[in-house]
């Protein structure tokens, strides 16, 4: 073994900047391209934007304005604005804000002080503006470091602050601003603060009636078994109701903070949830039963939380505060009398209640014997096939805390046929991806029940591997990936797998976790460069800069790519296209176009959406588009 010296001169001591850089995965999670919704450059808009939504709830400024243009953001609050002899303070010394103060902000989203200090130091241009009192102060930053500090001037500008940013390219590769992502984001703060105005590059948000307008737009109210039911107390608002999908939809704040993950609040209010009816209807019903199809929005609002990361997608609080009650004890009081009254008080609504839970009580049981037997051949399979080439974290198993930036940028491959999950094993990275080896076309899982999943051996195994069966909460990968061929059979093979998971598991899809894997269907080299071209147009210009005659090669299938080569497509350049459900959308209408019985609709669908590459070796190869533009409406990849 080589020995190292460890002296004085190896112990460093890092500045507050250096170490948000040196590991920015403490600070905002994955790094990201902005193809996922939570990549780094959306949480640099929500530390800013955090802000802003303090300064409302605490009853100052009633508008937040945000452009982004060209990879450039522009946010601008009306509040007090920063104390004028702080601002550079605020934005640059790690443990310096005002909400330590509790008195100010009391129940505030961020708390230690690190948000906009992280943004600065990650940021290749920073500003920050205060106006307050008719005056004015401006500092300018890069990458942390204060570059020109001005002095403070006078000013006829409404109080408030503003903050414009560009993140580093060093730091966030090739990145790109996803507005359906970040208007997504912003809805949220308008759910949460009703009577907010969000504009967004001239678009205004707004929102009268908080987490029921949430539900409304997230859903169709043809699907729904009964009215939304919608409460609202102290530090607390719900929006609750049943619709006929499988899984289990929840859409959890607190503070204000999207807690995607869920965390101590979430499992108590599903805790609340069940006690609550199953006291109601005076019977014990499962709580699969009482959960399943089940699509709520739960708020709450706790004095100094606890979250679980920087990223604050997780809460690790017990209590409401410090002297405040139990979070368990505090939604099980509030969903006592304020759920069981409105349940008494509308008994149609919950006679459609207790109907629902019945169905999913008889089709659990419908399915009981296979399951059992299902769940035995999987965990058979599973000691002696290959078909999952797992990687080396594991999430579930509990022996181990991960941190953040590998659960988070954790993938498994879905693949099809040995050459191509032969190619991605060799070339991935096994520390953090998997790749799971499909045989054959899928079954079309449309119209069929989930009795479907556990007597198909590929899907049951997937299901398996992924660790879904019970829902979420236990998601092996945060990326699912289909890795396809680019040509018919590799849409149809798509196609297939995005039914199934829309069918049986759409929270998987909703909660952002499904890609497509993009892989270039050229390679255009000379003897001195090469290059990998993803369209028509890329081949074109590689062939133009190239000097001596081009070599084009057409990649037919995944399994054509050389792990060598496929090594560049999955590492921290992977281009990866989200599958999006956007709001208000009618999964059974979706998927009754695309997979069921309108054999000419679906025809027509085919021919006008497939890609035609023409070159001098290949008259009309096809490679396939998931789903085309004009049904972005619906569902987006």
């Amino acid at each position: 073994m080589e020995h190292v010296a460890y002296t004085e001169d190896n112990i460093r001591s890092l500045d507050w900047k250096e170490h948000i850089r040196m590991r920015p995965g403490m600070y905002i999670g994955k790094l990201g391209d902005g193809s996922s919704a939570d990549d780094g450059i959306y949480i640099l808009l929500k530390e800013v934007i955090d802000n802003c939504i303090d300064e409302y709830v605490m009853g100052y400024g009633k508008t937040v304005d945000i452009t982004i243009e060209d990879g450039k953001v522009s946010i601008r609050d009306y509040g007090r604005g920063i104390p004028l002899g702080k601002v550079v303070d605020c934005v640059s010394k790690i443990n310096t804000g005002g909400k330590y103060d509790s008195k100010a902000f009391k129940k505030s989203v961020g708390l230690n002080g690190v948000g906009t200090k992280a943004v600065n130091a990650l940021s290749s241009f920073f500003q920050v503006q205060a106006f307050r009192e008719g005056k004015s102060k401006i500092a300018e930053f890069s990458q942390g470091e204060l570059v020109k500090d001005h002095k403070i001037s006078k000013s006829t500008d409404e109080s408030g602050t503003l903050i414009v940013f560009e993140p580093d390219p060093a730091i966030f590769k090739k990145y790109k601003f996803r507005l359906d992502y970040i208007e997504n984001q912003l809805w949220n703060y308008a759910y949460l603060n009703a009577g907010l105005k969000i504009v967004i590059n001239g678009k205004t948000l707004v929102s009268k009636n908080g987490l029921l307008d949430l539900l409304e737009r997230k859903t169709s109210s043809d699907t729904l078994r009964y009215p939304i039911i919608h409460l609202v107390g102290e530090d607390i608002e719900l929006a609750l109701t049943h619709g006929g999908q499988y899984g289990e939809v929840y859409y959890s704040f607190v503070n204000g903070q999207h807690t995607t993950q869920g965390g101590t609040h979430l499992n108590a209010y599903k805790e609340a949830i069940v006690e609550t009816m199953q006291k109601f209807y005076n019977k014990s019903y499962d709580r699969r039963d009482i959960l399943g199809s089940i699509i709520t929005a739960i708020s709450i609002k706790v004095e100094e939380p606890i979250f679980e990361s920087q990223t604050k997608t997780k809460l690790g609080s017990t209590d409401m505060g410090p002297k405040g009650p139990s979070i368990r004890t505090f939604l099980k009081n509030f969903l006592t009398e304020k759920l069981d009254n409105f349940l008494h008080r509308n008994p149609e609504i919950a006679k459609s209640l207790e109907k629902r839970i019945l169905q999913s009580k008889r089709e659990r049981e419908e399915i009981a014997g296979i399951k059992k037997l299902a769940n035995q051949r999987a965990k058979k399979a599973n000691l002696h096939n290959k078909k999952l080439r797992d990687c080396r974290i594991h999430f579930s198993d509990g022996t181990r805390k991960v941190p953040e930036e590998l659960r988070l940028s954790s993938t498994v491959f879905i693949t099809e046929g040995d050459s191509a999950s032969g190619s991605i094993t060799k070339a991935r990275d096994v520390q953090t991806q998997a790749v799971f080896s499909l045989r054959g076309k899928p079954l079309n899982t449309f119209n069929l029940t989930k009795k479907v999943v556990y007597e198909n051996e590929e899907f049951n195994l997937l299901q398996h591997a992924l660790n879904i069966e019970d829902g979420m909460d236990e998601l092996r990968y945060n990326r699912v990936v289909i890795a396809t061929d680019a040509d018919v059979d590799g849409m149809h093979i798509r196609l297939l797998l995005l039914t199934f998971f829309l069918q049986f598991f759409p929270d998987l899809v909703r909660q952002g976790h499904l890609y497509i894997l993009d892989t270039p269907l050229f390679r255009v080299r000379d003897k001195q460069k090469t290059f990998y071209c993803y369209s028509e147009v890329e081949k074109q210009e590689a062939i133009e800069k190239l000097r001596g005659k081009p070599e084009i090669t057409r990649f037919k299938g995944l399994g054509e790519i050389s792990p060598g080569e496929f090594k560049d497509f999955i590492n921290e350049n992977i281009r990866l296209d989200p599958v999006v459900i956007a709001e208000n959308t009618d999964l059974d209408q979706v998927l009754s176009y695309y997979m069921g019985k309108n054999t000419p609709d679906r025809q027509e669908f085919i021919i006008d959406n497939l890609r035609v590459e023409k070159d001098d070796l290949v008259e009309a190869e096809l490679a396939a588009t998931v789903v085309p533009a004009e049904a972005e409406a619906e569902v987006m990849v």
